[in-house]
């Protein structure tokens, strides 16, 4: 179980807001990524040292950001934000809250992909598929 003890005080009814307040582009993706990938566990508005991330999966080491309109001005927050949390060992992706509520296929699509990569399930090459060879002879 992963306790709290190395975050400052305030970190857990924090997180707590944050997850009441939380908006429905966040909570859409949310319940699309539990029910895409049951087998793993997905954290909403979990710490991760001094910020909160808004999806988080452990096992997977990803933080997925839900970035709104807001973000637009906090370029150099976010910057830090990001760098720091690749420190911790986490890969971060951000989504834009149009694409989860537009395009939520593609986005879990995208995701896949990520999760496919990090657990190193080979990538098409360049020529894969398409075959060199003429029918019924040789090369």
């Amino acid at each position: 179980m992963r306790t709290y003890d190395n975050h400052r005080s305030g970190t857990v009814p924090r997180a707590r807001q944050l997850r009441r307040d939380a908006g429905t582009p966040e909570r859409t993706l949310l319940r699309a990524l539990r029910e895409s990938f049951p087998h793993l566990k997905w954290r909403h508005q979990a710490p991760v040292g001094p910020y909160y991330a808004d999806i988080l999966c452990f096992s997977e080491r990803l933080v997925i950001e839900v970035d709104g309109d807001t973000h637009a001005s906090t370029d150099a927050y976010d910057t830090a934000r990001t760098a720091f949390i690749a420190r911790e060992g986490y890969r971060v992706t951000r989504i834009a809250n149009t694409d989860v509520m537009q395009n939520p296929e593609g986005v879990l699509t995208q995701l896949s992909f990520s999760l496919r990569k990090k657990e190193g399930a080979p990538t098409a090459r360049k020529d894969e598929g398409v075959s060199t060879t003429k029918k019924g002879g040789t090369e």
